[in-house]
């Protein structure tokens, strides 16, 4: 039976682990991309469309390359065709979508959230956006409330560094209240972003917000410190870098100084330029990290809006990456480590890659830069967006227990702009019982259900907890 209550756990003990311990815990959605503005307004939702599918041009862009692969047209899918037809079109791709992690996905969403356990198909189309756009009517439906309904203690959103948080400030106010935290992630993106035109206008913006006049290197680092102390003072405790390929170019200073000065002035630069500005800004980054105690995530490999004529039209982040194939990563990545551990600013890291093909060397690279007292002060992330299904994720379980200590993963995330995305901690966390359940069967690990019940319990929540210091 779809989606039945032992789903995924294909042995007793996985069966046992699940329901016992993973399904009880609370969740930490300790990376997405939800919009804080609208979890403080408690924003309520017009219909299935909007919450599932596409909301005022943002929307889950895992479902609309499905639509596009099923031949439906853009107008049908971020333009401007009725909710209706935009739902249908959906539900038409989904009959096609079997084995794709979004057909599991999107019933668990609807069985978890709605209570609807229909199968998404045409038949049923109709009844389906019936009953969900009656509980989306309701007053009781509401963004705070959806996070609330998944027991959510604590996310962490991805923000410029020109943000000036102002409504994550304000949710600090009604933490009680609400009975969750959110928090912000420091996002350098357009820091980084030296070459790109419009990096003076930023830089200066992100000046006023410091109070410092950038207009050099050196100004540049004191604007960045500021902003990084800001953004712990309002509870962040992570840093983001979406470091789709990295190469590592060491610097001295008065390079450095020079290649601002031509990135302030609009200057056309080198690749080898960029990536020596990248270096020594993420150097100094990592630096300010390590001072406050952040935990630093790396999402690499990543091959970005593939599709010129998408991007014309749909903008970013709207469907039109894939898998990045960079050569050698890992031998970049261990150099900048070794760099910032000599220098004595080596902070807490997480590891993603969005090519299966990274985990090993990842994962036997974080072995190497362990220690300082910290417990597990490197670490490979989860199995990541295009990884983030069954196959990924039990690969990732599978080499980050082989090559460490498993008993101190952090677990899932949603990486997610949608408040329908919760239950992907459900599926990893069956995922996670069926991998240990096939292990006490293989005679690999001990039938000691205290035992391996703290383990799923840790991975699902107390690490998380514990390690990134968010409740302190």
């Amino acid at each position: 039976m779809l989606l039945n209550d032992d789903f995924l756990l294909t042995t007793e003990w996985a069966k046992k682990l699940y329901h016992a311990h993973a399904e009880k815990m609370p969740i930490i959605d300790y990376h997405c991309h939800l919009d804080p503005q609208q979890i403080y307004e408690d924003k309520h939702f017009e219909n299935l469309t909007e919450v599932w599918l596409f909301d005022n041009g943002a929307g889950d862009h895992y479902k609309w390359r499905l639509l596009r692969a099923n031949g439906s047209d853009e107008n049908s899918i971020t333009g401007d065709a009725d909710p209706y037809t935009k739902y249908l079109e959906f539900v038409k791709a989904i009959e096609r979508a079997i084995g794709n992690p979004i057909y599991e996905w999107s019933h668990l969403e609807l069985r978890r959230v709605f209570g609807i356990d229909l199968t998404i198909n045409q038949k049923n189309a109709e009844e389906i956006w019936n009953r969900a756009n009656e509980i989306i009517a309701s007053p009781e439906f509401s963004a705070k409330a959806l996070i609330r309904k998944f027991d959510v203690k604590c996310l962490c959103t991805t923000d410029n560094p020109a943000s000036d948080l102002a409504y994550h400030k304000l949710l600090a106010q009604q933490e009680d209240e609400n009975g969750f935290k959110v928090l912000p992630t420091f996002r350098p993106d357009d820091l980084m972003a030296v070459d790109v035109p419009g990096f003076a206008a930023y830089a200066t913006k992100l000046g006023e917000l410091a109070g410092v006049d950038v207009c050099d290197w050196e100004s540049l680092k004191q604007a960045v410190e500021q902003r990084v102390d800001y953004f712990h003072e309002v509870g962040g405790r992570f840093a983001d870098h979406g470091a789709n390929s990295f190469f590592f170019h060491k610097a001295d200073e008065d390079e450095v100084a020079a290649i601002v000065a031509k990135g302030l002035a609009g200057e056309a630069l080198s690749d080898e330029e960029v990536g020596a500005y990248q270096t020594e800004l993420t150097l100094f980054l990592m630096g300010e990290y390590a001072r406050n105690g952040w935990t630093l995530q790396i999402h690499a490999n990543c091959l970005r809006n593939d599709s010129t004529l998408g991007l014309e039209r749909c903008g970013k982040d709207a469907g039109f990456d894939s898998v990045g194939d960079q050569a050698g990563l890992a031998t970049q990545l261990r150099s900048l480590f070794d760099a910032a551990e000599q220098a004595g600013s080596l902070p807490k890291v997480i590891l993603y890659s969005l090519n299966e093909s990274d985990f090993l060397s990842l994962a036997t690279l974080c072995g190497s830069f362990q220690g300082g007292g910290i417990r597990q002060r490197m670490m490979l992330g989860c199995a990541w967006w295009f990884n983030d299904q069954f196959d990924g994720m039990k690969k990732q379980l599978t080499i980050c227990a082989q090559q460490g200590l498993l008993g101190n993963f952090t677990g899932m995330l949603t990486d997610s702009r949608s408040f329908l995305s919760y239950p992907r901690h459900e599926y990893f966390r069956r995922v996670l019982c069926h991998t240990l359940g096939e292990w006490v069967e293989q005679g690999r690990v001990p039938e000691d259900e205290e035992y391996l019940g703290a383990i799923v319990e840790d991975i699902c929540y107390n690490n998380a907890h514990d390690q990134f210091g968010f409740f302190e």
